[in-house]
């Protein structure tokens, strides 16, 4: 048995943003990905993510109680199948900042979920906003608290649009230009980050009136301006507010910045040989990038692996 894959997705703009309502903008990445499956001989990955399965099929069973009218599943086809070794076989790397639970979330849903809502039909924002509310119910068993577009994003397979808490759209973006020199990139910090201690940490700091006034005056003003930008395929005007926004999360989101990597990121806002930003809630996983010269930015970060998400 195996299901349909799901992928994993990059929110390229956001981050801790969008829980005060900023915009944001979250595409599916296709180069990880993940399926529910059974095998005859399964590994000790296998084990371990069936036993974890086991565990969110309890959770589902709880939130199926206490919330009737949120979703139902076939519960006695996803337990059968859980009894029999179902497991979750993926290749997203989970404490990146890829959505490695996002896609569990999305297979589970896809497979189980009775009465749901499909990708064929008519997206219109109540549907969405039922489908972000249903996957945020389903993914607060992996992080305590989500939002619930990783999910989302990977069930949509769809690149989707962040107005404001209530307000979501699946949207288009320029369509890549192959030729050109210009890329958003992920840099491999090397290590993983969890997100639970990050956020608890950033809602700490919100407590604090500077930091709050911070983010409304500088975070999410440049934080919207990017993602009004990449929509609009404004490449100009996007580097400018991306300097600043990187600027901005170095002085004041030091703590989710790996230490060996401050100087990086300074060093490029310095160069503009590239900016670089939080991938989802930071602390290690994955770096985002933006450069408008790929090879420029290879060369100042050439002790690093870069994957390339997207071609401007």
């Amino acid at each position: 048995m195996k299901g349909p894959l799901f992928y994993s997705k990059i929110l390229l703009f956001g981050e801790y943003g969008i829980i005060k309502d900023s915009k944001g903008l979250s595409i599916p990445y296709n180069f990880f990905k993940g399926a529910l499956k059974t095998d005859e001989n399964p590994s000790k990955e296998a084990l371990d993510s069936n036993a974890h399965l086991k565990n969110f099929v309890q959770y589902l069973q709880e939130v199926a109680e206490e919330e009737p009218g949120l979703v139902t599943f076939d519960f006695d086809g996803l337990k059968k199948d859980v009894e029999a070794g179902m497991y979750f076989d993926s290749s997203i790397p989970q404490g990146y900042g890829v959505g490695s639970s996002g896609a569990l979330v999305a297979a589970v849903y896809e497979q189980y979920a009775k009465d749901k809502i499909t990708v064929l039909e008519n997206l219109t924002r109540e549907k969405l906003l039922k489908l972000k509310q249903i996957f945020s119910k389903m993914e607060s068993f992996f992080h305590g608290k989500s939002s619930g577009l990783d999910p989302l994003n990977s069930y949509l397979s769809l690149p989707i649009l962040i107005n404001s808490q209530d307000n979501i759209e699946s949207t288009s973006i320029p369509s890549q230009n192959m030729e050109g020199k210009g890329a958003v990139f992920l840099l491999d910090s090397g290590s993983t980050g969890e997100t639970a201690p990050m956020v608890q940490l950033f809602m700490e700091k919100m407590k604090q009136e500077g930091f709050r006034t911070m983010l409304k005056n500088q975070f999410i003003k440049h934080t919207d301006a990017c993602v009004e930008d990449f929509v609009n395929g404004n490449v100009k005007s996007l580097f400018g507010n991306l300097k600043q926004l990187s600027h901005v999360v170095l002085d004041n989101f030091k703590p989710m910045i790996p230490p060996k990597f401050h100087q990086l990121w300074k060093q490029g806002i310095e160069t503009n040989d590239y900016y670089l930003k939080l991938c989802g809630s930071g602390g290690g996983g994955y770096i985002l990038g933006f450069t408008q010269d790929f090879n420029k930015a290879k060369s100042a970060l050439k002790d690093y692996n870069l994957e390339v998400v997207y071609n401007f």
